[in-house]
């Protein structure tokens, strides 16, 4: 790997999110390095897709996302299997397979859950959100465990729940853009328990009924970011304060949109940078203080199964 391409990947973790960046600060050295590698194609798969940059740019109007989604199995493919690289993320995926021996079922898992923007699933359940949010960020929370040197089933489980949780604050805190641009996560039994469809939700109107299903959803939420715990308790002390930062700076996200109500979307929820240091302190005694993982594993009861 070049130089080139980490500073590059450091460059789109530092610009694409400022709190999964603080986060990984705290890693140790190696790990920090191939979480940025790892996020950097993940970033790059998702703008692609959406035809952003860094998830900020407006789509393009003749954006073909059946088409963007074919070169990007190709290229991903290729980079998995020794073939011709297409730019720095591919390279950086290929590293980190190359370092961690990374099971390719990850990486193809998570192009599944972009499969399902570019099909336009709908999401008529629950279950059918969280499958959504394993594919798009659980299994990236499983990557991460792996490069972390995890190999136990159990608690690979419970970094997918902490991804699953981190999809579910994004749905929540992210509803009305997602509208915007035709894709609607909540589950729609949910919405027609209010009297409300996707076609509602930017109306002003309906925002005392969508915050009472976004306040589901966050409930929901709330059991992974549970389950999470128990896997990051397994973790070495610098891999678990840095998770467990992460784990709860996104939880203030959703803590915050839950409390706002109605008023959740007149301005995007951030946690500021003051907040956060705290948070992290926070998470540097719990993991201090922190007492030796159960024998048993609490069990994830109600949870949907993580394949």
């Amino acid at each position: 790997m070049t130089e080139s391409v980490l500073a590059a990947s450091h460059r789109t973790i530092a610009r694409g999110s400022k709190s999964f960046h603080f986060a990984s600060r705290l890693l140790p050295r190696p790990a920090r390095h191939s979480a940025w590698l790892l996020y950097a194609w993940c970033r790059h798969c998702d703008d692609t897709i959406d035809a952003q940059v860094f998830g900020q740019a407006p789509a393009t109007p003749r954006h073909d996302a059946r088409r963007a989604l074919a070169l990007l199995i190709e290229q991903t493919d290729r980079a998995l299997d020794e073939g011709p690289l297409d730019g720095p993320p591919f390279e950086a995926l290929r590293q980190v397979a190359r370092d961690h021996d990374l099971p390719a079922r990850y990486v193809r898992e998570h192009l599944r859950g972009f499969a399902m923007d570019v099909e336009g699933a709908e999401y008529a359940v629950v279950d059918d959100t969280v499958a959504y949010a394993y594919r798009v960020a659980g299994v990236v929370g499983e990557m991460m465990a792996w490069l972390m040197g995890v190999r136990d089933r159990d608690t690979l489980d419970r970094a997918a729940d902490l991804g699953i949780a981190f999809q579910l604050t994004n749905v929540a805190r992210d509803v009305l853009d997602d509208a915007a641009v035709g894709r609607v996560y909540l589950p729609l039994i949910w919405l027609r328990e209010e009297g409300l469809d996707g076609a509602d939700l930017a109306r002003p109107d309906t925002r005392a009924g969508l915050a009472r299903v976004v306040a589901r959803l966050l409930d929901e939420a709330d059991k992974y970011y549970r389950s999470a715990a128990v896997g990051i308790d397994r973790l070495g002390s610098r891999e678990a304060w840095s998770i467990e930062s992460a784990r709860r700076i996104y939880r203030a996200i959703g803590t915050e949109v839950k409390r706002r109500g109605a008023r959740a979307w007149d301005r995007r929820v951030v946690i500021p940078a003051p907040r956060k240091l705290g948070l992290v302190t926070e998470a540097a005694l719990a993991v201090w203080r922190r007492k030796a993982p159960a024998a048993r594993p609490a069990p994830r009861e109600g949870l949907w199964p993580i394949p």
